[in-house]
Parts: structure tokens; C-alpha cells; sequence
């Protein structure tokens, strides 16, 4: 079956995970504000409605942490599309719903399947795409998820109009079971695509497959070229980098323990709980919520707002990422968020004033702005505000960090543990929110500031920087001290593409024989630089790897680099 080998539309299919993502967190806000969701679910708020809320991203903790298994064995395809039909079964329990157990166990299924997918969905992008857009590339996992809320709020608020609108005490189930539904078709088509898509080349080293990962190689990178110099070059890096992996004997669990691996496992995880601790997802889930205590007309259409500047405004961060850098977009970012909420709390606690539990015994809220326009407005506007600043920064990077940083031996297990801490603190907040809302009202919006200077401190003191960096090359970009100016560090793959492209290393492809490099003296050796012959299946008195392609890289007499490179030039 002919494979889709390009990079972009490869990792943007892929994405589509996120988009289940991105609905999982707007599967509850558009219905919060319809009669037939609440009479048929007999008024849930508080703890009730934080429990229901809270069922999928408790589903998600057990799906990111059982990703691995699957993954690392049956493949990050074959992973992507379990977590599909999971998806797919819950959204069918969810939308026949008879009661809050049922929709719980209809959420927790779902949120299984969508917590693997979003583990497993930036590993599969990392893995696939080059080091040059390796950003832009998983930062589409953000972008995907911003459409999954937009599209599903939007139908939700379409749906909300079943009936005569949701004001309506008699209004139709079908206000909250089509949308339920209808989310269940972006995991479908997932799963079906996925058939025509290639597997991980780095999975398929990991597995011996040699002959089929350069092949998906040069499939992605040069046009199905085996000989071109990328292709090559990245090769050498995934053997050298595998085989350093093997010689250690520390693939499983226990090599997390490691002091390196713990620091970044920290290091990950925590970008990841304060991705959640910034206060961005309370906005997305209960947006309907605070709009309602700032005393907005229509509380369901302006949220909408918010939802489209999420969508648009991640895209810049697509495009620059890979320009930007990490580091000072998470910087930027927490210091941003941080004043934006100290802002609106402040707006809340000077001018707000509490409800009288009298007027409304099932109310959600105990606080709101009455009788002032122009505050209520300023609050909405560092809603948006603060829903743009985190469509740059941290949500795209919250992604792209962790699925970078760890090596190929540990990535899936890494990563399922940083994902799942997204969860586990998704999970929290959803459930801790509408109490808090009602039992602390604008003192939650300090609460949050805190949490992203603290991100602030932290990313300053422990987070490097990894743009222009391969995947094998993380354990380099680690040593040193972040916060230090030290002198700007360089991948080796360049140097490495540049000397097969010029022909100081001459390449020949056969299907079975002897890994080997032999570089001319003074350009290659152990770590590329000591002068000395290197080989890709270990020192010259160690016993050669066999694999079913082989790549012999022999010196060569320089005067005829020049005419081969031209020759070079014109085949690829």
C-alpha cells in the first residue's frame, strides 16, 4: 500500500488527535448553558458538575500513562488508532446518556482514548519531522486542538437553539446528544487515514527494521532518494544514537531514574502542569461561567469570541517557533498570563459584589460585576487577551518540549508520564473550579497568577533551549546551565550532510552487509570531530551490526570530491 510521504500533511493528519483533544475540552462548556442539559441532569453544579466535568481527564490520566505499552511495541500508528475506537465508544455512550453515571462512564472511556492520542501524537510528529520545522511541526498538535474546541463549541451553540433556544424549559435532549454524537467522526476518519500513512522511522530502527526506516527516510526528506545527503546523515545519527542505547541497557522503566533522565522528566512534566496551572483551560471549560459574573448579555456568543482568537492566533506560532525558540516564548508567555490575572482579579475584587444566595438557590456563581459596563468589559478583553498571549506561548511549546527532549530508548514512557501530568492536573482544576468559582470567586484569578510567575522562575532556572537540535542530540543541549549566556551551541547534522553532500564521505546502499563510516582524517571520528575513522557498529575491533540496509561510508581521494558534488546536485 503506497504510503502519503510528505511531512506536512503526514504530522497535520496525524494532529487530528489534538482535535479530540481540543472537543474533549469543549464537550461541556456549550451545553452548561442550555435548559435541557440541566433539567435532565437535574441541575448539576459544584462538585456534581466538577465530577462530570472531571470523568474524561481521569479517563485521559489512565490512557497517557497505558500509551507506552502500546505504543512502543505495536508502533505510534497502531497506538493512534486504538485510542480512536476508544474515543469512538465513548462519545456513542455519551450521547445516549439516561443519567450522570452513564455520561461519567461514557466520559472516562473517551477520555482514555483521547489522553493516549495526546500522548502519542507529538512523539509521532517529533519522530517524523526535521529538526529545522520540528516545532512548527508538533506545534500543530496546539493548532489541531484549538479547531477541536472551536468546531465542537460551535455545534453545541448551534445545537443549543433545539427547541426553541436554551432558555426553553421543554427544550429537546438533542441540544446535548448531537453534539456528543457528531464528535465521535474526526476519530473515525483518523483511524481509516492512518492506514495510508507511514510508521515512525525512528520506531522502525528501534525494532531492527532498518531497510524499511531509511526507506520511510527518504520517502519524507528527499523524494524517496536513499542516496541524498540528509537522509544519510540522519540515518547515521539514529544508529549511532540506538546503538549507544543498547550498549547502556537501560530502555525500560528504571532508566527514568537516571539523574539526567529524572532532571528532564521534571523538567517536562512540570512544563506540562503549569501548561494547565496557567488558568487556560478554567477559561475553556467554565468561559460561560465567568462571562455570566462579569454580567455579559449574551454569555454563549461572546465565549465564541475567545474560541476563534485561540484558533487564529496560534497560528503565528506555527510559523515563528522554530524562530522564536522555546525558552523566551515560555518566558514571555508566563509573565504575560500572570499580569493579565492579576488584572482581572483585581477588576473583580474592586468593583464585583456578591449574589444574594436568595435570587437564585442553584446558581454557579456568588459573585458578579452589576451595573458597570465598562469594568465587565475590561474584564472580557484580558479574557481574550489572555487566551492570545497562551495560543503563542505556552500552548504550542507545552507540546513541543516534552516530546523533544527525551531519547528514543525512553520517549514513549517519557512522554506518557508528562501527559499525564497535563491530565492529572486537568482533572483537578475541572473538578475544583465551580466550587471555587463559587466559594472564592475572584481570589481564584490571584491563585493562578502565582502559579505562572512560579512557571516564570522555573523555565528561567531549569528550561534549555532545543531549536536546531536533532532528537539524538538532546543530551548536548542539556549540559550547562540555562540561565548562564553561554556561547551558542550547533548541531553536528549539518556538518555531517555537508561532508557526504561534498563527498568527503562517499555513500553506497546494498541490501545486506556491514553498518560502517570511515571518514577521511581530520573530518569524522568519535562524536564526528577527533580525527579517527568512525563506525556506526562501534570501534574497529568490535563486531560489526548487521542489518538489512547497510550504508559503508569509505574515504576517498579529495580531488574528485568537487566533480561528484556537482554530480550530486543535478540528481537531487
Amino acid at each position: 500500500m503506497k504510503t502519503i510521504s510528505n511531512v506536512y500533511a503526514v504530522c497535520g493528519f496525524a494532529a487530528i488527535g489534538g482535535g479530540l483533544f481540543g472537543m474533549d475540552i469543549a464537550t461541556m462548556s456549550g451545553v452548561l448553558g442550555t435548559e435541557s442539559y440541566r433539567r435532565y441532569f437535574n441541575h448539576p453544579v459544584s462538585f456534581t458538575q466538577g465530577s462530570i466535568t472531571a470523568s474524561m481527564p481521569i479517563g485521559s490520566i489512565f490512557g497517557a500513562l497505558s500509551s507506552s505499552f502500546v505504543s512502543d511495541r505495536f508502533s505510534r500508528k497502531i497506538a493512534i488508532q486504538v485510542s480512536c475506537l476508544l474515543w469512538i465508544l465513548g462519545s456513542a455512550i455519551q450521547s445516549g446518556a439516561n443519567g450522570i453515571p452513564a455520561l461519567c462512564v461514557g466520559r472516562f472511556i473517551s477520555g482514555v482514548g483521547v489522553g493516549a492520542a495526546s500522548a502519542i501524537v507529538p512523539v509521532y510528529q517529533a519522530e517524523i519531522a526535521p529538526k529545522e520545522i520540528r516545532g512548527r511541526i508538533i506545534t500543530l498538535q496546539q493548532w489541531a486542538i484549538t479547531w477541536g474546541i472551536l468546531i465542537q463549541y460551535f455545534i453545541q451553540y448551534g445545537c443549543s437553539f433545539v427547541d426553541g433556544g436554551a432558555k426553553n424549559p421543554t427544550q429537546s435532549t438533542a441540544a446535548f446528544r448531537i453534539p456528543w454524537g457528531l464528535q465521535s467522526i474526526p476519530a473515525f476518519i483518523l483511524c481509516i487515514g492512518l492506514m495510508w500513512f507511514p510508521y515512525s522511522p525512528r520506531w522502525l530502527a528501534s525494532q531492527d527494521r532498518w531497510e524499511e526506516a531509511i526507506t520511510v527516510l527518504a520517502d519524507l526528506h528527499a523524494g524517496g532518494n536513499l542516496k541524498h545527503p540528509k537522509v544519510l546523515a540522519q540515518y547515521r545519527e539514529i544508529e549511532e544514537a540506538l546503538r549507544f542505547e543498547k550498549e547502556c541497557r537501560a530502555a525500560g522503566w528504571a532508566a527514568l531514574a537516571d539523574r539526567k533522565m529524572a532532571k528532564r522528566l521534571v523538567i517536562g512534566t512540570s512544563i506540562q502542569m503549569f501548561s494547565e496551572l496557567s488558568g487556560m483551560n478554567v477559561m475553556m471549560y467554565y468561559i460561560v461561567y465567568i462571562m455570566e459574573s462579569a454580567n455579559i448579555g449574551s454569555p454563549l456568543l461572546t465565549a465564541s469570541i475567545q474560541y476563534i482568537i485561540n484558533v487564529a492566533i496560534t497560528l503565528p506560532a506555527i510559523l515563528y517557533i522554530d524562530r522564536w525558540g522555546r525558552r523566551p516564548t515560555l518566558l514571555l508567555g508566563s509573565l504575560s498570563m500572570a499580569t493579565l490575572l492579576f488584572i482581572s482579579g483585581a477588576l473583580q475584587a474592586g468593583y464585583g459584589s456578591p449574589i444574594p444566595r436568595s435570587h437564585s438557590p442553584d446558581a454557579a456563581l456568588s459573585w458578579h460585576i452589576a451595573g458597570n459596563p465598562p469594568v465587565s468589559k475590561a474584564i472580557v478583553a484580558c479574557s481574550y487577551l489572555f487566551v492570545a498571549t497562551f495560543a503563542t506561548t505556552w500552548g504550542p511549546v507545552s507540546w513541543t518540549y516534552p516530546a523533544e527532549i527525551f531519547p528514543n530508548r525512553i520517549r514513549a514512557k517519557a512522554t506518557s508520564i508528562t501527559t499525564a501530568a497535563n491530565w492529572i492536573f486537568n482533572a483537578a482544576l475541572a473538578f475544583a473550579v465551580p466550587p471555587l468559582l463559587y466559594s472564592i470567586n475572584w481570589k481564584m484569578y490571584m491563585i493562578f497568577g502565582t502559579f505562572n510567575m512560579v512557571a516564570f522562575i522555573q523555565v528561567f532556572l531549569m528550561v534549555p533551549e532545543t531549536k536546531n537540535f536533532t532528537l539524538e542530540e538532546m543530551d548536548v543541549v542539556f549540559e550547562g546551565r540555562p540561565w548562564a549566556k553561554e556561547r551558542p551551541r550547533e548541531s553536528n547534522l549539518d556538518d555531517l550532510e555537508q561532508q557526504i553532500a561534498c563527498g568527503a564521505l562517499d555513500v553506497d546502499i546494498r541490501k545486506e552487509g556491514v553498518v560502517t563510516m570511515l571518514g577521511d582524517v581530520g573530518s569524522m571520528g568519535k562524536g564526528g570531530r577527533d580525527g579517527k575513522a568512525s563506525s556506526l557498529s562501534g570501534s574497529e575491533d568490535q563486531k560489526p551490526i548487521m542489518v538489512e540496509t547497510a550504508i559503508e561510508m569509505t574515504s576517498r581521494p579529495r580531488s574528485s570530491y568537487e566533480s561528484d558534488a556537482r554530480l550530486r546536485e543535478r540528481e537531487f
